[in-house]
């Protein structure tokens, strides 16, 4: 039973109260892409590293920390 209290509370709730647009998120996740092909096209590495972050950073790291910060 207690295993399934723990599951139950990884169920993405529909509506979240914390009120984040993703629009910033989505942004970031889009420009990290286009940097990222650029760094391809011109062969930089640094610009791959960037873009592969900034992706990282817009779809994950940017969202839970936001959801972390609001939901305490």
């Amino acid at each position: 039973m207690a295993v399934l209290v723990v599951l139950a509370n990884w169920v993405p709730d529909p509506t979240p109260e914390f009120g984040a647009s993703p629009t910033p998120y989505i942004l970031m996740a889009l420009s990290g892409f286009v940097i990222g092909t650029a760094g391809h096209l011109f062969r930089s590495r640094f610009l791959i590293i960037l873009g592969v972050g900034a992706v990282f950073l817009g779809t994950f790291v940017l969202p839970l920390a936001t959801y972390l910060s609001k939901s305490s």
